[in-house]
Protein backbone atom coordinates (compact mmCIF):
# COMPACT_ATOMS: atom_id res chain seq x y z
CA UNK A 1 0.00 0.00 0.00
CA UNK A 2 1.81 3.10 -1.21
CA UNK A 3 -1.11 5.50 -0.70
CA UNK A 4 -2.54 5.82 2.82
CA UNK A 5 -6.25 5.03 2.59
CA UNK A 6 -8.39 7.27 4.76
CA UNK A 7 -11.82 6.40 3.32
CA UNK A 8 -13.34 2.90 3.28
CA UNK A 9 -16.33 2.46 0.94
CA UNK A 10 -18.59 -0.48 1.88
CA UNK A 11 -21.18 -1.84 -0.56
CA UNK A 12 -22.97 -5.18 -0.74
CA UNK A 13 -22.35 -5.22 -4.51
CA UNK A 14 -19.85 -3.51 -6.81
CA UNK A 15 -20.00 -3.85 -10.60
CA UNK A 16 -16.36 -3.94 -11.63
CA UNK A 17 -16.57 -5.87 -14.90
CA UNK A 18 -19.45 -7.36 -16.84
CA UNK A 19 -17.86 -10.82 -16.59
CA UNK A 20 -17.38 -10.61 -12.79
CA UNK A 21 -20.75 -11.49 -11.24
CA UNK A 22 -20.39 -9.18 -8.25
CA UNK A 23 -23.45 -7.01 -8.94
CA UNK A 24 -27.16 -7.31 -9.68
CA UNK A 25 -28.16 -3.92 -11.03
CA UNK A 26 -28.16 -0.19 -10.44
CA UNK A 27 -26.72 -0.11 -6.91
CA UNK A 28 -23.74 -2.26 -7.86
CA UNK A 29 -23.12 -0.56 -11.20
CA UNK A 30 -23.15 2.83 -9.49
CA UNK A 31 -20.68 1.49 -6.92
CA UNK A 32 -18.41 0.39 -9.77
CA UNK A 33 -18.59 3.82 -11.36
CA UNK A 34 -17.89 5.34 -7.94
CA UNK A 35 -14.62 3.48 -7.43
CA UNK A 36 -13.53 4.15 -11.03
CA UNK A 37 -14.00 7.90 -10.57
CA UNK A 38 -12.27 7.71 -7.17
CA UNK A 39 -9.30 6.16 -8.94
CA UNK A 40 -9.38 8.75 -11.74
CA UNK A 41 -9.44 11.55 -9.15
CA UNK A 42 -6.75 9.95 -6.98
CA UNK A 43 -8.95 9.81 -3.88
CA UNK A 44 -7.48 7.85 -0.91
CA UNK A 45 -10.22 5.22 -0.95
CA UNK A 46 -10.39 1.45 -0.41
CA UNK A 47 -13.59 -0.42 -1.26
CA UNK A 48 -15.07 -3.45 0.52
CA UNK A 49 -17.72 -5.85 -0.80
CA UNK A 50 -18.55 -9.58 -0.89
CA UNK A 51 -17.21 -12.02 -3.46
CA UNK A 52 -20.53 -13.63 -4.57
CA UNK A 53 -19.07 -16.74 -6.18
CA UNK A 54 -22.46 -17.63 -7.71
CA UNK A 55 -23.37 -14.04 -8.53
CA UNK A 56 -26.99 -12.92 -8.73
CA UNK A 57 -28.44 -15.30 -11.33
CA UNK A 58 -28.39 -16.01 -15.05
CA UNK A 59 -31.72 -15.24 -16.70
CA UNK A 60 -33.36 -17.11 -19.55
CA UNK A 61 -36.78 -16.34 -21.04
CA UNK A 62 -39.24 -18.69 -22.72
CA UNK A 63 -41.07 -17.70 -25.89
CA UNK A 64 -43.94 -16.40 -23.74
CA UNK A 65 -41.68 -14.48 -21.36
CA UNK A 66 -41.46 -16.94 -18.47
CA UNK A 67 -38.25 -16.22 -16.54
CA UNK A 68 -35.97 -19.13 -15.75
CA UNK A 69 -32.93 -18.75 -13.50
CA UNK A 70 -29.72 -20.59 -12.77
CA UNK A 71 -26.57 -19.78 -10.76
CA UNK A 72 -23.80 -17.77 -12.37
CA UNK A 73 -20.39 -19.36 -12.11
CA UNK A 74 -17.23 -17.35 -12.59
CA UNK A 75 -13.58 -17.95 -11.74
CA UNK A 76 -12.41 -15.53 -9.07
CA UNK A 77 -8.81 -16.55 -9.54
CA UNK A 78 -8.88 -15.27 -13.12
CA UNK A 79 -9.36 -11.67 -11.95
CA UNK A 80 -8.42 -11.41 -8.28
CA UNK A 81 -5.40 -11.76 -6.03
CA UNK A 82 -5.92 -13.67 -2.78
CA UNK A 83 -4.61 -11.84 0.28
CA UNK A 84 -3.07 -13.71 3.23
CA UNK A 85 -4.95 -12.05 6.09
CA UNK A 86 -7.93 -13.64 7.82
CA UNK A 87 -10.67 -12.31 10.08
CA UNK A 88 -13.19 -14.13 12.25
CA UNK A 89 -16.87 -13.28 12.61
CA UNK A 90 -19.21 -15.06 15.02
CA UNK A 91 -22.35 -16.23 13.23
CA UNK A 92 -24.91 -17.97 15.42
CA UNK A 93 -22.10 -18.55 17.88
CA UNK A 94 -19.86 -20.26 15.33
CA UNK A 95 -16.53 -18.71 14.33
CA UNK A 96 -16.57 -18.06 10.59
CA UNK A 97 -13.23 -17.33 8.91
CA UNK A 98 -13.19 -14.68 6.18
CA UNK A 99 -10.46 -13.84 3.68
CA UNK A 100 -10.16 -11.08 1.08
CA UNK A 101 -9.40 -11.07 -2.61
CA UNK A 102 -8.11 -7.87 -4.19
CA UNK A 103 -9.05 -6.22 -7.47
CA UNK A 104 -7.26 -2.98 -8.37
CA UNK A 105 -9.20 -0.30 -10.23
CA UNK A 106 -6.64 1.81 -12.06
CA UNK A 107 -7.46 5.43 -12.76
CA UNK A 108 -6.73 7.39 -15.89
CA UNK A 109 -3.64 9.02 -14.32
CA UNK A 110 -2.32 5.77 -12.83
CA UNK A 111 -3.74 5.95 -9.29
CA UNK A 112 -5.48 2.85 -8.02
CA UNK A 113 -8.37 2.00 -5.72
CA UNK A 114 -8.06 -1.46 -4.17
CA UNK A 115 -11.36 -3.35 -3.96
CA UNK A 116 -11.46 -6.07 -1.30
CA UNK A 117 -13.93 -8.89 -1.96
CA UNK A 118 -14.70 -10.90 1.18
CA UNK A 119 -14.95 -14.67 0.94
CA UNK A 120 -16.02 -17.29 3.50
CA UNK A 121 -15.35 -20.28 1.23
CA UNK A 122 -12.52 -21.60 3.41
CA UNK A 123 -11.74 -25.15 4.46
CA UNK A 124 -12.09 -24.46 8.17
CA UNK A 125 -15.73 -23.29 7.86
CA UNK A 126 -18.79 -25.53 7.78
CA UNK A 127 -20.33 -26.18 4.32
CA UNK A 128 -23.21 -23.82 5.15
CA UNK A 129 -20.85 -21.08 6.29
CA UNK A 130 -18.64 -21.51 3.24
CA UNK A 131 -21.70 -20.68 1.12
CA UNK A 132 -22.47 -17.43 2.94
CA UNK A 133 -20.61 -15.30 0.40
CA UNK A 134 -22.00 -17.32 -2.51
CA UNK A 135 -25.25 -15.75 -3.76
CA UNK A 136 -26.06 -12.06 -4.05
CA UNK A 137 -29.51 -11.31 -2.58
CA UNK A 138 -30.21 -15.02 -2.31
CA UNK A 139 -31.46 -17.24 0.49
CA UNK A 140 -33.75 -16.30 3.37
CA UNK A 141 -33.59 -13.57 6.01
CA UNK A 142 -31.09 -15.57 8.09
CA UNK A 143 -28.76 -15.91 5.08
CA UNK A 144 -29.03 -12.18 4.28
CA UNK A 145 -28.39 -11.21 7.89
CA UNK A 146 -25.32 -13.46 8.06
CA UNK A 147 -23.99 -11.90 4.84
CA UNK A 148 -24.41 -8.42 6.28
CA UNK A 149 -22.53 -9.46 9.42
CA UNK A 150 -19.64 -10.69 7.27
CA UNK A 151 -19.62 -7.49 5.23
CA UNK A 152 -19.73 -5.10 8.17
CA UNK A 153 -17.87 -6.87 10.97
CA UNK A 154 -15.63 -8.91 8.70
CA UNK A 155 -14.83 -5.95 6.48
CA UNK A 156 -13.65 -3.72 9.34
CA UNK A 157 -11.61 -6.52 10.90
CA UNK A 158 -9.96 -7.45 7.61
CA UNK A 159 -9.05 -3.82 6.96
CA UNK A 160 -7.26 -3.82 10.29
CA UNK A 161 -5.56 -7.15 9.58
CA UNK A 162 -4.38 -5.88 6.19
CA UNK A 163 -2.84 -2.74 7.67
CA UNK A 164 -5.45 -0.16 6.67
CA UNK A 165 -4.98 1.61 9.99
CA UNK A 166 -5.41 5.18 8.73
CA UNK A 167 -9.04 4.86 7.68
CA UNK A 168 -10.97 7.57 9.49
CA UNK A 169 -14.10 7.68 7.31
CA UNK A 170 -16.37 4.73 6.59
CA UNK A 171 -18.90 5.21 3.78
CA UNK A 172 -21.95 2.94 4.10
CA UNK A 173 -23.45 2.54 0.64
CA UNK A 174 -26.96 1.52 1.71
CA UNK A 175 -27.93 -0.13 4.98
CA UNK A 176 -26.47 -3.53 4.09
CA UNK A 177 -23.15 -2.38 5.54
CA UNK A 178 -24.56 -1.06 8.81
CA UNK A 179 -22.89 -3.69 10.99
CA UNK A 180 -19.56 -2.00 10.36
CA UNK A 181 -20.76 0.40 13.07
CA UNK A 182 -20.85 -2.60 15.44
CA UNK A 183 -17.19 -3.30 14.70
CA UNK A 184 -16.26 0.34 15.29
CA UNK A 185 -18.21 0.33 18.54
CA UNK A 186 -16.28 -2.74 19.66
CA UNK A 187 -13.05 -0.87 18.98
CA UNK A 188 -14.18 2.05 21.11
CA UNK A 189 -15.20 -0.21 24.02
CA UNK A 190 -11.89 -2.04 23.86
CA UNK A 191 -9.94 1.21 23.70
CA UNK A 192 -11.59 2.50 26.86
CA UNK A 193 -11.96 -0.84 28.66
CA UNK A 194 -15.75 -0.55 28.89
CA UNK A 195 -18.35 -3.33 28.79
CA UNK A 196 -21.30 -1.06 27.93
CA UNK A 197 -21.30 1.79 25.41
CA UNK A 198 -21.52 5.42 26.49
CA UNK A 199 -22.61 8.50 24.58
CA UNK A 200 -18.91 9.23 24.09
CA UNK A 201 -18.44 5.87 22.34
CA UNK A 202 -21.43 6.44 20.08
CA UNK A 203 -20.18 9.92 19.20
CA UNK A 204 -16.79 8.49 18.28
CA UNK A 205 -18.39 5.94 15.93
CA UNK A 206 -20.68 8.58 14.47
CA UNK A 207 -17.76 10.86 13.72
CA UNK A 208 -16.24 8.20 11.44
CA UNK A 209 -19.33 7.22 9.38
CA UNK A 210 -21.23 8.64 6.42
CA UNK A 211 -24.29 6.99 4.90
CA UNK A 212 -25.98 7.02 1.49
CA UNK A 213 -29.55 5.80 1.10
CA UNK A 214 -30.66 4.89 -2.40
CA UNK A 215 -34.38 4.19 -2.20
CA UNK A 216 -37.63 5.46 -0.70
CA UNK A 217 -39.23 2.03 -1.27
CA UNK A 218 -39.81 0.38 2.14
CA UNK A 219 -38.85 -3.05 0.80
CA UNK A 220 -35.43 -1.66 -0.04
CA UNK A 221 -34.57 -1.19 3.64
CA UNK A 222 -33.56 -4.39 5.41
CA UNK A 223 -35.52 -5.10 8.60
CA UNK A 224 -34.98 -8.25 10.63
CA UNK A 225 -36.94 -9.83 13.50
CA UNK A 226 -35.17 -9.01 16.75
CA UNK A 227 -35.05 -12.64 17.83
CA UNK A 228 -33.30 -13.56 14.58
CA UNK A 229 -30.72 -10.82 15.16
CA UNK A 230 -30.11 -12.11 18.67
CA UNK A 231 -29.57 -15.62 17.32
CA UNK A 232 -27.27 -14.67 14.43
CA UNK A 233 -25.36 -11.76 15.96
CA UNK A 234 -25.25 -13.12 19.48
CA UNK A 235 -24.80 -10.90 22.55
CA UNK A 236 -23.56 -7.52 21.40
CA UNK A 237 -23.54 -4.00 22.88
CA UNK A 238 -25.70 -2.77 19.99
CA UNK A 239 -28.62 -4.82 21.29
CA UNK A 240 -28.53 -2.73 24.48
CA UNK A 241 -29.36 0.37 22.39
CA UNK A 242 -32.76 -0.15 20.71
CA UNK A 243 -33.15 3.57 20.06
CA UNK A 244 -30.51 3.21 17.35
CA UNK A 245 -32.30 0.57 15.29
CA UNK A 246 -35.84 -0.10 16.56
CA UNK A 247 -38.58 0.03 13.94
CA UNK A 248 -41.95 -1.32 15.08
CA UNK A 249 -40.18 -4.06 17.02
CA UNK A 250 -37.81 -4.92 14.16
CA UNK A 251 -34.09 -4.32 13.70
CA UNK A 252 -33.87 -1.76 10.89
CA UNK A 253 -30.45 -1.61 9.21
CA UNK A 254 -31.16 1.81 7.68
CA UNK A 255 -32.13 3.27 11.05
CA UNK A 256 -28.87 1.94 12.49
CA UNK A 257 -26.88 3.59 9.69
CA UNK A 258 -28.69 6.91 10.13
CA UNK A 259 -28.27 6.81 13.91
CA UNK A 260 -24.52 6.25 13.75
CA UNK A 261 -23.51 8.48 10.83
CA UNK A 262 -22.47 12.12 11.09
CA UNK A 263 -23.52 12.73 7.47
CA UNK A 264 -26.34 11.13 5.48
CA UNK A 265 -27.41 11.82 1.93
CA UNK A 266 -30.07 10.99 -0.60
CA UNK A 267 -29.13 10.45 -4.25
CA UNK A 268 -31.06 13.28 -5.91
CA UNK A 269 -32.63 16.57 -4.92
CA UNK A 270 -36.09 15.08 -5.35
CA UNK A 271 -35.18 12.07 -3.22
CA UNK A 272 -34.06 14.33 -0.37
CA UNK A 273 -37.30 16.31 -0.62
CA UNK A 274 -39.62 13.33 -0.29
CA UNK A 275 -37.78 11.41 2.45
CA UNK A 276 -39.06 13.53 5.37
CA UNK A 277 -42.66 12.95 4.28
CA UNK A 278 -42.23 9.22 3.78
CA UNK A 279 -40.01 8.28 6.72
CA UNK A 280 -39.75 11.38 8.88
CA UNK A 281 -36.01 11.68 8.16
CA UNK A 282 -34.59 15.15 8.49
CA UNK A 283 -31.10 16.56 7.97
CA UNK A 284 -30.54 14.33 4.93
CA UNK A 285 -28.35 16.01 2.32
CA UNK A 286 -28.55 15.50 -1.44
CA UNK A 287 -25.70 14.35 -3.65
CA UNK A 288 -27.18 13.44 -7.01
CA UNK A 289 -25.83 10.27 -8.58
CA UNK A 290 -23.77 10.19 -11.75
CA UNK A 291 -22.19 7.72 -14.15
CA UNK A 292 -18.60 7.20 -15.26
CA UNK A 293 -18.33 8.78 -18.69
CA UNK A 294 -15.47 6.60 -19.88
CA UNK A 295 -17.26 3.39 -18.94
CA UNK A 296 -20.60 4.22 -20.58
CA UNK A 297 -19.95 6.19 -23.74
CA UNK A 298 -20.09 3.92 -26.81
CA UNK A 299 -16.84 3.45 -28.76
CA UNK A 300 -17.98 5.40 -31.86
CA UNK A 301 -18.88 8.39 -29.69
CA UNK A 302 -15.65 8.11 -27.72
CA UNK A 303 -13.73 8.33 -30.99
CA UNK A 304 -15.76 11.38 -32.01
CA UNK A 305 -15.07 13.11 -28.69
CA UNK A 306 -11.40 12.21 -28.76
CA UNK A 307 -11.18 14.12 -32.05
CA UNK A 308 -13.24 17.15 -31.05
CA UNK A 309 -12.95 17.42 -27.24
CA UNK A 310 -9.71 15.77 -26.10
CA UNK A 311 -9.52 15.74 -22.32
CA UNK A 312 -13.15 14.81 -21.71
CA UNK A 313 -12.12 11.55 -20.02
CA UNK A 314 -10.09 13.34 -17.34
CA UNK A 315 -12.56 16.21 -17.04
CA UNK A 316 -16.17 15.38 -17.99
CA UNK A 317 -17.12 19.05 -17.63
CA UNK A 318 -15.60 19.44 -21.09
CA UNK A 319 -18.60 17.56 -22.44
CA UNK A 320 -20.32 20.94 -22.45
CA UNK A 321 -18.49 21.44 -25.74
CA UNK A 322 -20.74 18.86 -27.37
CA UNK A 323 -23.03 21.71 -28.36
CA UNK A 324 -20.58 22.51 -31.16
CA UNK A 325 -20.21 18.96 -32.48
CA UNK A 326 -21.08 18.44 -36.16
CA UNK A 327 -24.65 17.13 -36.03
CA UNK A 328 -24.25 14.69 -38.89
CA UNK A 329 -21.06 13.23 -37.39
CA UNK A 330 -22.80 12.73 -34.03
CA UNK A 331 -25.79 11.07 -35.70
CA UNK A 332 -23.49 8.81 -37.72
CA UNK A 333 -21.66 7.73 -34.55
CA UNK A 334 -25.01 7.00 -32.93
CA UNK A 335 -26.07 4.89 -35.92
CA UNK A 336 -22.93 2.79 -35.41
CA UNK A 337 -23.93 2.19 -31.79
CA UNK A 338 -27.46 1.42 -32.93
CA UNK A 339 -26.18 -1.13 -35.41
CA UNK A 340 -24.15 -2.85 -32.68
CA UNK A 341 -27.29 -3.12 -30.54
CA UNK A 342 -29.36 -4.45 -33.44
CA UNK A 343 -26.72 -7.09 -34.13
CA UNK A 344 -27.26 -8.34 -30.56
CA UNK A 345 -31.03 -8.28 -31.09
CA UNK A 346 -30.73 -10.32 -34.27
CA UNK A 347 -28.34 -12.81 -32.70
CA UNK A 348 -30.55 -13.43 -29.67
CA UNK A 349 -34.08 -13.11 -31.07
CA UNK A 350 -33.62 -13.65 -34.84
CA UNK A 351 -35.50 -10.40 -35.44
CA UNK A 352 -34.09 -7.77 -37.78
CA UNK A 353 -34.62 -4.26 -36.48
CA UNK A 354 -34.38 -1.37 -38.95
CA UNK A 355 -31.85 1.43 -38.49
CA UNK A 356 -34.19 4.14 -39.79
CA UNK A 357 -37.04 3.32 -37.38
CA UNK A 358 -37.46 5.20 -34.08
CA UNK A 359 -36.37 2.84 -31.32
CA UNK A 360 -37.18 3.19 -27.63
CA UNK A 361 -35.26 1.45 -24.86
CA UNK A 362 -36.23 0.40 -21.34
CA UNK A 363 -33.79 -1.60 -19.20
CA UNK A 364 -33.77 -1.86 -15.42
CA UNK A 365 -34.74 -4.21 -12.61
CA UNK A 366 -38.14 -5.74 -13.32
CA UNK A 367 -40.23 -4.85 -10.30
CA UNK A 368 -43.74 -3.47 -10.05
CA UNK A 369 -43.04 0.17 -9.14
CA UNK A 370 -40.80 0.65 -12.20
CA UNK A 371 -43.85 -0.12 -14.41
CA UNK A 372 -41.97 -1.51 -17.40
CA UNK A 373 -45.28 -2.44 -19.04
CA UNK A 374 -46.89 1.03 -18.79
CA UNK A 375 -46.24 1.56 -22.50
CA UNK A 376 -48.76 -1.17 -23.35
CA UNK A 377 -51.68 0.27 -21.33
CA UNK A 378 -53.68 1.22 -24.46
CA UNK A 379 -52.68 -0.98 -27.42
CA UNK A 380 -55.46 0.43 -29.62
CA UNK A 381 -54.08 3.95 -29.33
CA UNK A 382 -50.55 2.65 -29.84
CA UNK A 383 -51.46 1.04 -33.14
CA UNK A 384 -53.27 4.17 -34.33
CA UNK A 385 -50.34 6.35 -33.29
CA UNK A 386 -47.90 4.20 -35.23
CA UNK A 387 -50.08 4.13 -38.36
CA UNK A 388 -50.40 7.91 -38.39
CA UNK A 389 -46.93 9.00 -37.33
CA UNK A 390 -44.39 6.27 -38.06
CA UNK A 391 -43.10 2.85 -37.13
CA UNK A 392 -41.84 2.06 -33.65
CA UNK A 393 -39.37 -0.44 -32.23
CA UNK A 394 -38.90 -1.17 -28.53
CA UNK A 395 -36.12 -3.00 -26.69
CA UNK A 396 -36.64 -4.13 -23.10
CA UNK A 397 -34.33 -5.86 -20.64
CA UNK A 398 -34.21 -6.51 -16.90
CA UNK A 399 -34.27 -9.29 -14.33
CA UNK A 400 -37.02 -9.94 -11.79
CA UNK A 401 -35.91 -11.29 -8.42
CA UNK A 402 -36.77 -15.02 -8.22
CA UNK A 403 -39.24 -14.27 -5.40
CA UNK A 404 -40.81 -11.25 -7.15
CA UNK A 405 -43.84 -12.80 -8.82
CA UNK A 406 -45.25 -9.43 -9.89
CA UNK A 407 -41.99 -8.56 -11.61
CA UNK A 408 -41.94 -11.88 -13.43
CA UNK A 409 -45.56 -11.41 -14.53
CA UNK A 410 -44.66 -7.97 -15.88
CA UNK A 411 -41.97 -9.50 -18.12
CA UNK A 412 -44.54 -11.95 -19.49
CA UNK A 413 -47.00 -9.12 -20.12
CA UNK A 414 -44.41 -7.19 -22.14
CA UNK A 415 -43.44 -10.21 -24.25
CA UNK A 416 -47.05 -11.12 -24.95
CA UNK A 417 -48.12 -7.52 -25.65
CA UNK A 418 -45.24 -7.21 -28.10
CA UNK A 419 -46.38 -10.32 -29.94
CA UNK A 420 -49.87 -8.87 -30.26
CA UNK A 421 -48.62 -5.52 -31.65
CA UNK A 422 -46.32 -6.99 -34.32
CA UNK A 423 -45.41 -6.26 -37.04
CA UNK A 424 -46.15 -2.51 -37.00
CA UNK A 425 -44.67 -2.11 -33.52
CA UNK A 426 -41.75 -4.46 -32.93
CA UNK A 427 -40.89 -5.41 -29.36
CA UNK A 428 -38.09 -7.59 -27.99
CA UNK A 429 -37.19 -8.47 -24.42
CA UNK A 430 -33.50 -9.34 -24.21
CA UNK A 431 -32.51 -11.84 -21.54
CA UNK A 432 -29.76 -11.69 -18.91
CA UNK A 433 -29.41 -7.94 -18.53
CA UNK A 434 -25.85 -7.08 -17.46
CA UNK A 435 -23.36 -4.23 -17.85
CA UNK A 436 -22.49 -5.17 -21.44
CA UNK A 437 -26.10 -5.28 -22.55
CA UNK A 438 -26.87 -2.14 -20.58
CA UNK A 439 -24.14 -0.29 -22.43
CA UNK A 440 -25.43 -1.46 -25.80
CA UNK A 441 -29.02 -0.42 -25.07
CA UNK A 442 -28.33 2.98 -23.48
CA UNK A 443 -26.12 3.94 -26.43
CA UNK A 444 -28.04 2.27 -29.24
CA UNK A 445 -31.67 3.29 -28.83
CA UNK A 446 -33.02 6.64 -30.00
CA UNK A 447 -35.10 7.49 -26.90
CA UNK A 448 -34.70 6.30 -23.32
CA UNK A 449 -38.01 5.43 -21.66
CA UNK A 450 -38.46 5.62 -17.87
CA UNK A 451 -41.84 5.61 -16.19
CA UNK A 452 -41.65 4.55 -12.53
CA UNK A 453 -44.44 5.09 -10.04
CA UNK A 454 -43.54 8.46 -8.50
CA UNK A 455 -42.09 9.32 -6.05
CA UNK A 456 -40.36 5.93 -5.74
CA UNK A 457 -37.43 6.52 -8.11
CA UNK A 458 -34.65 7.81 -5.86
CA UNK A 459 -32.35 8.74 -8.74
CA UNK A 460 -31.92 6.32 -11.64
CA UNK A 461 -28.72 6.30 -13.65
CA UNK A 462 -29.62 4.55 -16.92
CA UNK A 463 -30.98 7.77 -18.37
CA UNK A 464 -27.69 9.47 -17.50
CA UNK A 465 -25.83 6.83 -19.51
CA UNK A 466 -28.21 7.41 -22.41
CA UNK A 467 -27.67 11.19 -22.24
CA UNK A 468 -23.89 10.71 -22.45
CA UNK A 469 -24.53 9.00 -25.77
CA UNK A 470 -26.82 11.70 -27.12
CA UNK A 471 -30.00 9.72 -26.37
CA UNK A 472 -32.82 11.89 -24.98
CA UNK A 473 -35.14 10.60 -22.26
CA UNK A 474 -38.90 10.36 -22.19
CA UNK A 475 -39.40 10.08 -18.46
CA UNK A 476 -41.59 10.63 -15.44
CA UNK A 477 -40.40 13.66 -13.47
CA UNK A 478 -38.88 11.73 -10.62
CA UNK A 479 -35.36 11.09 -9.35
CA UNK A 480 -32.57 12.71 -11.34
CA UNK A 481 -34.82 13.67 -14.27
CA UNK A 482 -36.32 16.53 -12.26
CA UNK A 483 -32.85 18.09 -12.45
CA UNK A 484 -31.90 16.91 -15.95
CA UNK A 485 -35.04 17.57 -17.98
CA UNK A 486 -35.19 20.65 -20.17
CA UNK A 487 -38.40 20.06 -22.07
CA UNK A 488 -37.82 19.53 -25.77
CA UNK A 489 -34.10 20.20 -25.30
CA UNK A 490 -32.64 17.24 -23.38
CA UNK A 491 -35.78 15.13 -23.71
CA UNK A 492 -39.39 15.14 -22.60
CA UNK A 493 -41.32 14.80 -19.36
CA UNK A 494 -44.25 12.44 -18.91
CA UNK A 495 -46.76 14.66 -17.10
CA UNK A 496 -45.76 17.40 -14.68
CA UNK A 497 -44.15 17.47 -11.25
CA UNK A 498 -47.49 18.54 -9.80
CA UNK A 499 -49.05 15.37 -11.24
CA UNK A 500 -46.53 13.29 -9.35
CA UNK A 501 -46.84 14.32 -5.74
CA UNK A 502 -47.04 11.28 -3.41
CA UNK A 503 -50.42 9.79 -4.26
CA UNK A 504 -52.07 6.60 -5.51
CA UNK A 505 -50.99 5.50 -8.97
CA UNK A 506 -52.65 7.13 -11.97
CA UNK A 507 -51.60 4.59 -14.57
CA UNK A 508 -54.01 5.57 -17.33
CA UNK A 509 -53.15 9.27 -16.91
CA UNK A 510 -49.41 8.60 -17.12
CA UNK A 511 -49.82 6.32 -20.15
CA UNK A 512 -51.89 8.98 -21.94
CA UNK A 513 -49.23 11.61 -21.22
CA UNK A 514 -46.57 9.26 -22.60
CA UNK A 515 -48.56 8.72 -25.82
CA UNK A 516 -49.18 12.47 -26.15
CA UNK A 517 -45.45 13.22 -26.11
CA UNK A 518 -44.76 10.51 -28.66
CA UNK A 519 -47.52 11.75 -30.95
CA UNK A 520 -46.99 15.50 -30.70
CA UNK A 521 -43.25 15.86 -30.22
CA UNK A 522 -41.05 12.80 -30.55
CA UNK A 523 -42.29 11.00 -33.65
CA UNK A 524 -42.74 14.19 -35.75
CA UNK A 525 -39.30 15.49 -34.79
CA UNK A 526 -37.51 12.20 -35.43
CA UNK A 527 -39.13 11.51 -38.81
CA UNK A 528 -39.62 15.04 -40.16
CA UNK A 529 -36.93 17.27 -38.59
CA UNK A 530 -33.59 15.45 -38.62
CA UNK A 531 -31.57 18.62 -37.99
CA UNK A 532 -33.65 19.40 -34.90
CA UNK A 533 -33.17 15.81 -33.68
CA UNK A 534 -29.41 16.24 -33.98
CA UNK A 535 -29.66 19.45 -31.95
CA UNK A 536 -31.47 17.54 -29.20
CA UNK A 537 -28.76 14.85 -29.25
CA UNK A 538 -26.05 17.50 -28.82
CA UNK A 539 -27.96 19.15 -25.97
CA UNK A 540 -28.33 15.82 -24.12
CA UNK A 541 -24.58 15.51 -23.91
CA UNK A 542 -23.70 19.18 -23.49
CA UNK A 543 -26.19 19.90 -20.70
CA UNK A 544 -26.35 16.61 -18.78
CA UNK A 545 -22.94 15.05 -19.39
CA UNK A 546 -20.95 17.66 -17.42
CA UNK A 547 -23.31 17.35 -14.43
CA UNK A 548 -24.50 13.77 -14.09
CA UNK A 549 -21.15 12.02 -13.88
CA UNK A 550 -19.39 10.30 -10.99
CA UNK A 551 -16.38 12.65 -11.16
CA UNK A 552 -18.63 15.53 -10.06
CA UNK A 553 -20.42 13.21 -7.61
CA UNK A 554 -17.19 12.00 -5.97
CA UNK A 555 -15.85 15.53 -5.71
CA UNK A 556 -18.99 16.40 -3.74
CA UNK A 557 -18.55 13.35 -1.50
CA UNK A 558 -14.89 14.23 -0.94
CA UNK A 559 -15.70 17.78 0.11
CA UNK A 560 -19.05 17.43 1.88
CA UNK A 561 -19.07 13.91 3.31
CA UNK A 562 -15.45 12.77 3.58
CA UNK A 563 -14.22 16.28 4.39
CA UNK A 564 -10.96 15.71 2.56
CA UNK A 565 -8.67 18.67 2.10
CA UNK A 566 -9.09 20.39 -1.32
Amino acid sequence: MNTPRTVAYFSMEIGLRADMATYSGGLGVLAGDTVHSAADLGLPLVAVTLLHRQGYFTQRLSATGVQQTQPTQWAATAYLQELPARATVSVEGRPVQVRAWQYDVRGIRGATVPVLLLDADLAGNTPADRALTGVLYGGDARYRLAQELLLGLGGVRLLQALGYTQVNCFHLNEGHASFLTAALLEQELERHGRAAPTDEDLAAVRARCVFTTHTPVPAGHDRFPLELVRQVLGPHPLLQLPALWQDAGLFNMTFLALSLSRYANAVSQRHAEILPGMFGWTHVHAITNGVHAGRWMAPPLQALFDRHLPGWREDPSQLAGASSLPGEALFAAHQEAKQALFARVQRETHQEFQLDVLTLGFARRATSYKRADLFFTDPVRLEALSRQHGLLQLIFAGKAHPRDKEGQAMIQHIVQAGTALAPRIRVVYLADYDMTLGGLITAGVDVWLNNPQPPLEASGTSGMKAALNGVPSLSILDGWWVEGCVEGVTGWAIGTLEDHQPQPEHRAQDAAALYDKLERAILPTYYQQPAQWQTIMRACIARNGPVFNTHRMMQEYAQQAYQLSP
